[in-house]
């Protein structure tokens, strides 16, 4: 199986469970592969054939986009190491679930969660250690009793019921079967970032640092000038994220080009996803005001304004007078 394969296969799980996918981002580096959205849940999803090709920082800006878009991270692969990833099992690498594509369609289609997690020591269950307990005390089966069955310590049952340790599989299959009762918690995806939807916040290191002195930077410093929160990225196909209370814009910046032109349009795609606005800031003159839903402001007109609600009205207006293609 081919990467290529791979997108088109998890592109069509996407939308049979009713997501709307952005077109491919296919520009390099590139943090993310797809961003897609159904209702309150928005994924920034990353494809690799091997998913431990993914590194530290391409994760790391995948969880920061994930954040400040009120999104999850989520990597798709098909094998880590020399071996396949297995089905409704959630491998986890830098912090960001990776899953094979039939656990994606188990999970989004089917509306079944994986229950297995992979570690370096085998694959583990996490018990639901409330459902434990109860179901050890009304079968009156002490804490010695229950581990003289299973072959472990009195301690590893009492940190099963505190919820302090995962279990391999044949301990929760044994432990369902000695007290007849489910204990495996679910794994939820979107776990991480639930705390996360909404409005970001922007840490403060995040944002663009005055003593850099690129042109690009020297923009970013304008835009958070203006008021804007600014979030440089450095896979993304925009530059930065720019926020205020009310909107939240994917920022690119570049001189016009054929190339500036095909980000933009990709830019375009995103944030219809993302439900945000999509502006690039061109260095020099631009010959069109809009490329699909990205407006483009010349860095002069960028100049004359004085507040962030000025630059607001200006891609209001921009995005008023555009008429999509039919």
């Amino acid at each position: 199986m081919t990467k290529e394969i791979l997108i088109h296969q998890i592109v069509d799980v996407l939308k049979q469970a009713g997501f709307v996918v952005s077109k491919r981002c296919n520009i390099r580096p590139r943090s993310f592969d797809l961003a897609a959205r159904k209702g309150e849940t928005l994924l920034f999803c990353k494809v690799l054939y091997n998913i431990d090709g993914l590194n530290e920082e391409t994760a790391k800006e995948m969880r920061d986009l994930a954040r400040c878009l009120g999104g999850s991270a989520l990597l798709v692969g098909a094998k880590t190491r020399d071996q396949l990833l297995e089905d409704s099992v959630v491998y986890m690498r830098y912090d960001i679930p990776a899953v094979n594509v039939q656990t994606l369609y188990d999970y989004f289609v089917e509306n079944v969660p994986p229950l297995v997690s992979a570690s370096p020591g085998g694959l583990y269950v996490s018990i639901d250690g409330d459902v434990l307990k109860e179901a050890r005390q009304r079968t009156a089966m002490s804490l010695g009793s229950l581990a003289s069955q299973l072959g472990v310590s009195r301690r590893t049952i009492s940190k099963y019921e505190d919820g302090g340790m995962d279990a391999s599989i044949d301990i929760v299959l044994q432990l369902e079967e000695l007290l007849d009762v489910a204990l495996a918690r679910s794994i939820d995806l979107l776990q991480c970032f639930e705390k996360h939807k909404g409005m970001i916040e922007i840490p403060a290191e995040a944002e663009p640092k005055v003593e850099k002195h690129t042109p690009d930077d020297g923009i970013l410093d304008m835009l958070h000038a203006l008021g804007y929160q600014v979030m440089s990225t450095s896979q993304a196909p925009f530059k930065a994220i720019s926020k205020d209370t009310s909107d939240t814009l994917l920022t690119g910046i570049s001189s016009y080009s054929t190339a500036m032109i095909k980000r933009a349009d990709l830019m375009s795609s995103i944030s219809c996803v993302t439900m945000t606005k999509s502006v690039f800031i061109i260095n020099g003159e631009t010959k069109s005001q809009n490329v699909e839903n990205t407006v483009l402001i010349e860095k002069r007109e960028l100049d004359k304004l004085s507040g962030r609600d000025e630059l607001s009205e200006l891609i209001d207006e921009r995005t008023k007078r555009h008429i999509p293609k039919p």
